[in-house]
């Protein structure tokens, strides 16, 4: 943990630096809060550094997605302030029902392919780069970004409209 907490921790302050309200989710909770979650984990042989930081996705957007209920669960509507997820996902608040949907679709998606939600998790929710992405999955940077395009597209589809197109591969 101590070789990956300044990275986890940096991805966490990203998402912290995007909240204008202060006492939303901190860096440090959230980065503390997958730490736990990790130590919890039974079985927890990672066989790489690619299984670890695609695990580590998946816990952190189980993180966030835990917190946007407690959110809306709490705070049903208001004026609120628009917090997007990302700068590529501006049509998705952290905290917001949007967030619900998007964890919804990646399910789905994953049902239809689950390496595309692969990319998502570790681009979107642990905050990797494309060339990160790219060796850790053992792609190019190119294919990386024609499929983050394609799955943004799809998401956006999905989640606006409500009709899931079909997923094939680029």
């Amino acid at each position: 943990m101590p070789l990956v907490y300044p990275h986890l921790r940096q991805v966490a302050a990203a998402y912290v630096r995007r909240e204008r309200v202060p006492d939303v989710l901190q860096a440090t909770v959230l980065v503390h809060e997958l730490y736990l979650r990790l130590l919890n984990q039974k079985k927890a042989d990672w066989e790489d550094r690619r299984h670890f930081y695609t695990f580590s996705a998946r816990v952190m957007r189980l993180i966030l997605i835990d917190h946007a209920r407690e959110t809306l669960a709490t705070i049903r509507g208001g004026d609120r302030e628009r917090i997007p997820l990302s700068d590529d996902l501006a049509w998705v608040d952290i905290d917001s029902p949007e967030l619900l949907d998007l964890n919804r679709a990646l399910d789905e998606l994953s049902e239809l392919a689950p390496q595309k939600v692969q990319l998502v998790e570790l681009r979107f929710f642990l905050g990797c780069t494309v060339e990160e992405i790219a060796t850790l999955l053992q792609v190019s940077k190119s294919t990386v970004n024609r499929e983050l395009k394609f799955i943004k597209s799809w998401l956006f589809r999905r989640i606006s409209t409500g009709v899931a197109d079909e997923v094939v591969s680029v």
